[in-house]
C-alpha cells in the first residue's frame, strides 16, 4: 500500500541528515554504523543520463536523491551544481537532458514516463491531477527558472541552438522562443529519434507504426514529409552524413516464430540520397552467425567525418564494432576484436577513433577503451578499481558514468577519473565475490556472492535480475532499479543473509550464444536451470542453512521467483515476487499452423509458474504497482487468486498508481522494508 503523506513528510525531514554528508564523499552512517542503513543508502544520490555539448567541454546529467530529481551541470572548468531546484518525493521523472552545441542552453523533459513517453501520464504521487509531461529549456549559466517549451518529449536543439523541435502523440512541434510553439506535422505513428540536419533545414526521425517503422524527413520551412526507402520491416538509427546530403539507417526483420534460430540474413545498412530519395544498400549481413540484428545499449549507427559508417555486429558471436566505408561499402573491419562484448560506443569528435565500454579480459567488469578507426591496438582508458559505462564527449573531453562496490553511479572525467561532481559513499559495503558454478546441463553461470555478517549457519537468498537482457556486476549498477537492488542485497548481508545474485542464461555480456540460449522463457524456461543450480550451490555451502533458502527478484526476476516456488518449494522456503510474470501464454502467432500454435501454447503454459502451481507450498510476498506498463498488474491479481484457492500463504503489497520501476523513493523503501520483514518471519526465524 502507499505510505501516508504525514509519515513521508516526517521521513524526508530526517533523511537529508544522513544523506547530505555523502554528497561530500562521507559515509551515510553515524558512528560507523547506519542509523537506518536501508533508508540512508537508498537515499544516496544516483546520477544518470549523462550528455555533453558538442563543441565545448560542458556536461549535464540527472541526479535522483531520495526521489527528488534535478539536472546538474559541470565540466573541467565548471564546478558541478544543480541547475534545477525541484524538491520532494513527488514521483515525477526528469529525462532526456540535452545541451546545445555551444553549451549555453539546456533542454530536459519533466513528467511522463521516459520508457513509455506516449502512454497515459503517470501519477505515482497521487496528485489531484496527473503531472503533465513537458519540455523545458534553461540557460546553462543562468539562475532563472527553466521555461516550459510545450507538452511533449523527444526534444532536439537546432544546430545553432535557437530552435527546439519536439514531439507529442505523433505530432512534431517547433519552438523558437519568440512566440508560442507551432505544430509542424502530424504522422500516423509515434515519432522517435528526432534530430536536425547539420544545416538546420530538415528534421530526421523514425516513425514507429504497428509492427514496422519508417525513416522520415521533414522539411521545416515547407512542412513537407518524405519517407526514405520504406520496407516491410523495421528501420532504425537514422543518421545524417556530415554534409547533410545523405541519410544512413539500419533495416531489419525478426525471424518467424518457428524459425527463430534461422541463420538467414535479416538486416542491412542502407543509404538514402536526400535530394532524390534514391536508396542503396551499403552492406547486408551475410547468413550465419550475426545474421539477426542485435544492438548495443545506445545508438547503433554513426557516420564519421572520415567517411566511415560505424555499426555493431555479432559475426564472432560477440558484440563488436565494425567500420564500413560509406561511399563504397565492402567488407566491415572489426575495430574491437579483443573486446569480448561491447556495451556501447561513440566516435571521437575528430572522427578518427571510437571509445567504447566493454568487458575485455574480464567478463564481470566494465572498462573504457579507445581505438583508431584506421586500425591499431586499442588503448585501455580506465582501470580495475571501478566499473565505467557509457562514454560521452563534451567538446574534446571524455566523461562517463562510474560505480564501484561502495559508490553509486556518478559522473567522471575519464582522464584521471576525476569526479565531475560530489560522490556518495556507502562505506560499510564490501565488494561481493565473483563466483562461477555449473548448471545441470553443463552451462557455466556467473554470479556475485554477498557474504553474510554474523554467526553461521546463515539463511540465504537467491537474487534474480529482470530483463532478462541484463548483467549484474560486483558493485553498484548504472541502472537505478538495480542500484536499489544492490543496496537491498548489501543490507540483507548485513542482517545475516548470504545472497547469491545469479546472471542466468538469456542475460547479456557473455556472448550471443548465452544471450540467445535455446529453450529460454516461453520456449522451456531453460534459464531456471541456472536459478535452481544457484540454490543447490548455496545449500552445499558449510555456512548456509539449507532449510532456510529464499529467492527474490523483479519483473523477469519475479517470474523466476514464482517459478522457483512453484517447482521447488522443497528447496526455496520463501520468496519475494516483484511485479512478476505468472502466465507466459500468448495469443496466436500467425506464422504458426494451428497444430504448431497449440503445441507452442502448451509449452508456454508449462514454462509458466501457473503450469506448476499445484506444487507450490512456500510463502511468498507479492509486490506490484497497479499502473505498471511493463508487466500487467493482472499477472499478480491472477497469482493472488490462485494461491488463495490452494491455501498457499502469501502477503501482498499493491501500490496504487505506481509504475514498473517505482517512481517514488517512498515506494522503494516501503517495498524493501516489507521484503525484509517478510524474510525475517519466514527465513531468519527458522520457521
Amino acid at each position: 500500500m502507499k505510505m501516508h503523506s504525514a509519515w513521508l513528510a516526517s521521513a524526508l525531514l530526517v533523511l537529508p541528515v544522513a544523506a547530505t554528508p555523502a554528497l561530500g564523499g562521507q559515509s551515510a552512517t553515524r558512528g560507523g554504523q547506519p542509523a537506518d542503513a536501508l533508508a540512508a543508502n537508498l537515499a544516496l544520490p544516483f546520477a544518470s543520463d549523462l550528455t555533453g555539448a558538442r563543441r565545448v567541454p560542458i556536461f549535464a546529467w540527472i541526479v535522483d536523491q531520495a526521489g527528488s530529481r534535478n539536472v546538474w551541470i559541470g565540466g573541467p572548468d565548471i564546478p558541478a551544481h544543480a541547475r534545477t531546484t525541484y524538491a520532494g518525493d513527488e514521483g515525477i521523472e526528469i529525462s532526456e537532458p540535452q545541451l546545445s552545441q555551444d553549451g549555453r542552453r539546456l533542454l530536459f523533459v519533466r513528467g511522463g514516463d521516459a520508457e513509455f513517453p506516449e502512454a497515459s501520464a503517470p501519477n505515482t504521487g497521487i496528485a489531484p491531477e496527473a503531472p503533465e509531461q513537458a519540455v523545458f529549456v534553461a540557460d546553462v549559466a543562468g539562475s532563472q527558472p527553466p521555461v516550459k517549451v510545450g507538452l511533449g518529449h523527444g526534444a532536439a536543439f537546432s544546430p545553432d541552438g535557437a530552435r527546439i523541435a519536439y514531439t507529442r502523440k505523433g505530432e512534431i512541434w517547433l519552438w523558437s522562443g519568440d512566440a508560442a510553439a507551432r505544430r509542424l506535422a502530424t504522422v500516423a505513428g509515434s515519432v522517435e529519434d528526432l534530430q536536425w540536419s547539420p544545416d538546420g533545414r530538415q528534421l530526421l526521425f523514425t516513425e514507429q507504426r504497428k509492427g514496422h517503422s519508417f525513416i522520415a524527413l521533414l522539411d521545416v520551412e515547407r512542412r513537407a514529409i518524405r519517407y526514405l526507402g520504406p520496407t516491410l520491416g523495421q528501420s532504425s538509427d537514422p543518421i545524417f552524413s556530415p554534409d547533410a546530403r545523405q541519410v544512413a539507417f539500419i533495416q531489419y526483420r525478426d525471424p518467424p516464430a518457428d524459425l527463430k534460430d534461422s541463420t538467414a540474413s535479416f538486416w542491412s545498412v542502407r543509404v538514402a540520397d536526400v535530394a532524390d530519395g534514391a536508396v542503396r544498400t551499403i552492406w547486408s549481413a551475410p547468413s550465419g552467425e550475426g545474421g539477426q540484428f542485435a544492438g548495443t545499449r545506445g545508438r547503433n549507427l554513426f557516420w564519421t567525418a572520415s567517411g566511415d559508417l560505424l555499426l555493431p555486429w555479432e559475426r564472432t558471436g560477440w558484440m563488436h564494432i565494425y567500420a564500413v566505408p560509406a561511399a563504397t561499402g565492402g567488407a566491415p573491419r572489426d575495430l574491437t576484436p579483443d573486446a569480448n562484448e561491447v556495451e556501447n560506443f561513440t566516435p571521437a569528435p575528430d572522427g578518427k577513433a571510437i571509445v567504447y565500454a566493454a568487458n575485455a579480459g574480464n567478463l564481470d567488469a566494465r572498462q573504457l577503451w579507445r581505438t583508431a578507426i584506421a586500425g591499431g591496438k586499442p588503448t585501455r582508458l580506465t582501470q580495475d578499481d571501478a566499473f565505467v559505462f557509457r562514454p560521452v564527449f563534451g567538446g574534446d573531453r571524455l566523461a562517463a558514468t562510474a560505480t564501484d562496490a561502495q559508490q553509486p553511479a556518478h559522473m567522471v572525467l575519464v582522464e584521471g577519473m576525476k569526479p565531475l561532481g560530489p560522490v556518495a559513499i556507502a562505506s560499510t559495503y564490501s565488494k561481493p565475490d565473483t563466483i562461477v558454478f555449473t548448471a545441470a546441463d553443463g552451462v557455466q553461470i556467473h554470479g556475485q556472492l554477498f557474504r553474510a555478517k554474523g554467526p553461521a549457519p546463515h539463511p540465504a537468498l537467491i537474487f534474480v535480475h529482470g530483463g532478462p537482457r541484463r548483467q549484474m556486476l560486483p558493485g553498484f549498477n548504472p541502472m537505478h532499479y538495480y542500484s536499489n537492488a544492490y543496496v537491498r542485497n548489501q543490507q540483507f548481508a548485513a542482517l545475516g543473509y548470504t545472497v547469491l545474485s545469479v546472471n542466468y542464461r538469456s542475460g547479456t555480456n557473455y556472448g550471443r550464444a548465452f544471450r540467445e540460449a535455446p529453450e529460454t522463457g516461453r520456449g522451456g524456461a531453460s534459464e531456471y536451470r541456472d536459478v535452481l543450480a544457484g540454490g543447490q550451490w548455496l545449500a552445499k555451502q558449510p555456512d548456509v542453512d539449507p532449510k532456510r533458502i529464499g529467492i527474490w527478484g523483479g519483473s523477469w526476476g519475479g517470474y523466476l521467483t514464482a517459478l522457483a516456488l512453484a517447482r521447488n518449494s522443497d528447496l526455496f522456503a520463501a520468496g519475494a515476487d516483484f511485479h512478476g510474470v505468472h502466465t507466459l501464454v500468448r495469443s496466436g502467432d500467425p506464422s504458426l499452423s494451428p497444430d504448431a500454435e497449440l503445441k507452442a501454447r502448451e509449452l508456454q503454459w508449462q514454462s509458466s509458474p501457473m503450469g506448476s502451481i499445484a506444487r507450490w507450498r512456500s510463502p511468498v510476498l507479492i509486490v506490484h504497482g497497479d499502473d505498471d506498463k511493463n508487466v500487467d498488474h493482472d499477472q499478480s491479481l491472477l497469482l493472488a487468486r490462485e494461491l488463495t484457492a490452494r491455501g498457499v500463504p502469501f502477503e501482498e503489497l499493491s501500490l496504487p498508481n505506481e509504475r514498473h520501476e517505482f517512481f517514488r523513493y517512498g515506494d522503494w523503501l516501503a517495498s524493501y522494508r516489507a521484503t525484509e520483514a517478510f524474510f525475517a518471519r519466514t527465513l531468519k526465524s527458522g520457521k
